[in-house]
């Protein structure tokens, strides 16, 4: 059993459909109810993990397999001493409307001397532990009735609550809330696979401590839908026999009027992720914008998109930091020259409103020229013409949409930041935490990309849009792991930067999961 902290390797994410499709593959050469008591086992062993005093426990059990998985692991429990009470929602259905594995784990549970029964607990009882064992994967509706009455009990539990395969009331795929009802849980095992939901929009908030537990079923060659990231870069010293030049040019375009701050901190991201030289192109009245005293190493420059066509065709492009509506004019020679380009703000919200900007967007991926796209679930849903709900509904998909349409590496950014490209699995990100949702981390990401890029080299075969997402990938990890652990308030900007660049000067060894026992 691994506890899921922020990742060191790749995790496998697979959606419910893939789920059960391998559960039924290893149901097919196991003997009967095998998964569901393998499942139960290790439900108990994460409980007795996790409160080893406890004595008196509820299990909240749906009339289905997850209910199953719940009577399996109080039977174990309370074979190890512990005083356990479940509330069984099929009790009321009759035997006919529960799965053979899971009536088989009820009867097991009561001879174990399980207290099984169909009322609630009234509010005097005094659990030190609750498991949630309700819904599971299979729920694609709201709860309600005597299911949501279940869930608002556990959520005033009082106690440590261990949610089964998914907290209840979630969805397993997108990680948005079925409905009012759903388990705030303290804990969630997941079972056999991992599911995409506990690690993008809500799923995060719903799920506690995330762990993991294969139930020994040997790895299938499914492919899966997503893969969990957010491995820090391991630290690398530059070769000695090198100059600036050898470490990229990137060109900082926006910072209209009264949003400078935004280009400079896209500006100093990238100075600090080891870009050779960074052009800084404000988009205003450079008299007044003038030299970056407290940074003069970065160079301003009024017209540097007027640059010649090899400049461009060398450089890395960050623009739309702050631009405006002025960074508009210059996107059109920024979209055909460019050699890589990242697009960020109001960049985004220029192409989404003028369909020929979008066509030379499409245009550079037929092109080779590749382009990474950083927007927020709003400027995606004005880049796709929806509403911003529909985006944070199913971001995995939303972000796979954007990415087909555009050609383009897409970082969907938010709870669990997705990024998706074309011809690739997409990655969710597992580090960071809500204390980056404050205002300019998110220009300091797009700068942090452009100078993580612009060091790497031109792939000698025409795959750089595939180099384009996988520095993405990783320049989004190194972003969200700089704001770990997760403190009171808001991380400013300027402060991510620093830990940027002490993150990148002082990385060593990775963290592997561990063992809760």
């Amino acid at each position: 059993m691994h506890r899921i902290l922020a990742p060191t390797r790749l995790w496998p994410l697979h959606c419910a459909a893939t789920t059960r499709r391998i559960e039924s593959q290893a149901a097919a050469t196991l003997p009967p109810h095998t998964l569901m008591q393998r499942a139960g086992d290790a439900v108990a062993r994460l409980t007795l993990a996790i409160a080893p005093h406890a004595q008196r426990i509820w299990v909240a059990a749906g009339p289905g397999n997850n209910g199953g998985d719940g009577f399996e692991a109080a039977a174990r429990l309370q074979q190890a001493g512990k005083q356990v009470q479940i509330t069984w929602l099929g009790m009321a259905l009759g035997d006919r409307a529960a799965p053979a594995d899971a009536l088989a784990a009820r009867d097991r549970a009561a001879a174990a001397g399980v207290q099984i029964v169909d009322r609630l607990p009234s509010p005097s009882d005094d659990f030190d532990v609750a498991i949630d064992a309700l819904l599971g994967i299979g729920a694609s509706r709201a709860p309600e009735g005597r299911t949501a009455d279940c869930i608002e009990r556990l959520n005033v539990a009082g106690c440590p609550v261990v949610s089964i395969d998914l907290p209840s009331g979630l969805d397993a795929d997108t990680g948005r809330r079925l409905g009012a009802a759903c388990v705030r849980a303290d804990h969630t095992l997941l079972l056999l696979t991992l599911k995409p939901g506990l690690f993008t929009a809500d799923g995060r908030d719903q799920a506690g401590a995330v762990w993991f537990d294969g139930l020994d079923v040997a790895e299938e060659s499914t492919a899966p839908d997503a893969w969990l990231s957010g491995a820090p870069a391991p630290a690398e010293l530059r070769p000695h026999a090198r100059h600036k030049g050898s470490f990229g040019d990137v060109g900082i375009v926006g910072g209209a009027t009264g949003m400078a701050g935004a280009a400079l901190l896209a500006a100093r991201a990238a100075q600090v992720a080891g870009a050779g030289r960074v052009f800084l192109e404000w988009l205003q009245d450079t008299d007044k914008a003038g030299l970056d005293v407290l940074h003069p190493e970065l160079m301003v420059r009024s017209d540097w998109t007027r640059s010649p066509a090899s400049v461009l065709a060398a450089a890395t492009v960050v623009c739309g930091c702050g631009g405006g509506n002025a960074v508009r004019d210059r996107l059109p020679r920024l979209l055909s020259l460019a050699g890589r380009l990242v697009l960020d703000a109001d960049a985004l919200n220029a192409v989404a409103a003028d369909v020929q900007l979008l066509t030379q967007l499409q245009a550079r991926a037929r092109h080779s020229r590749a382009t990474v796209l950083t927007p927020h679930p709003l400027e995606a849903a004005r880049l796709l013409g929806c509403e911003t709900a529909t985006v944070q509904a199913d971001r995995l998909s939303a972000a796979r949409k954007l990415a087909e349409l555009t050609g383009c590496v897409v970082v969907l950014k938010g709870s669990g930041t997705v990024t998706a490209a074309p011809g690739q699995v997409p990655h969710i990100n597992g580090t960071g935490n809500s204390a980056l949702a404050s205002g300019g981390t998110g220009d300091v990401l797009a700068g942090w990309i452009g100078g993580r890029w612009a060091q790497a080299a031109m792939p000698e075969t025409d795959d750089e849009p595939a180099l384009a997402f996988s520095v993405a990938s990783q320049a989004v990890a190194d972003h969200g792991a700089a704001a770990e652990p997760q403190q009171p308030g808001a991380l400013p900007a300027s402060e991510l930067i620093r830990r940027l660049k002490h993150d990148l000067r002082y990385r060593r060894t990775a963290r592997w999961p561990t063992q809760p026992a």
